[in-house]
């Protein structure tokens, strides 16, 4: 079930399905996470601890993902597909852009699952102590280039 979720004015759109939340990397989320690293450590928080409320409101138990590995997984994925979109801004070979919008579509969609539905957890459980490093290398604002439209 998609639910939509306004936060500070952004109106982010996530999906809820047992043991799985799905994250949509939208210009809106771009908008939420704008901001000095402190800020958007805030907003990350603010955003976890409101999906993984309604989760457990709709599901009646608690998601077994830890608020850092959803933050870390959701910054990875933002941040790929940020890359990804200046990168065939700048890049104006088309089959290059071809195979980098193919990988885009991974990075649009942020699944975070639970151990037994998604084969890379331990990934994002490994990284979750380093969320401020990937906070801080996140760009103050992502859309400042206007690449993502949607």
């Amino acid at each position: 079930m998609d639910k939509i979720y306004e936060l500070k004015g952004n109106k982010i759109k996530v999906g809820l399905e047992p043991q799985l939340i799905r994250v949509y990397s939208n210009a809106e989320l771009w908008a939420y996470l704008a901001g000095k690293a402190d800020a958007r450590l805030e907003r990350f928080e603010l955003l976890v601890n409101t999906i993984k409320a309604d989760y457990e409101q709709h599901f009646g138990k608690k998601l077994a993902i830890s608020n850092a590995s959803l933050i870390v997984e959701i910054l990875v994925h933002v941040y790929c597909d940020y890359l990804g979109l200046y990168f065939n801004r700048i890049i104006q070979i088309r089959w290059i852009q071809n195979i980098v919008k193919k990988l885009l579509k991974r990075a649009e969609v942020v699944d975070c699952g639970e151990k037994e539905v998604d084969s890379n957890r331990w990934v994002w459980d490994l990284l979750a102590g380093s969320q401020s490093l990937f906070i801080n290398i996140l760009p103050k604002n992502l859309n400042a280039k206007n690449i993502k439209h949607y």
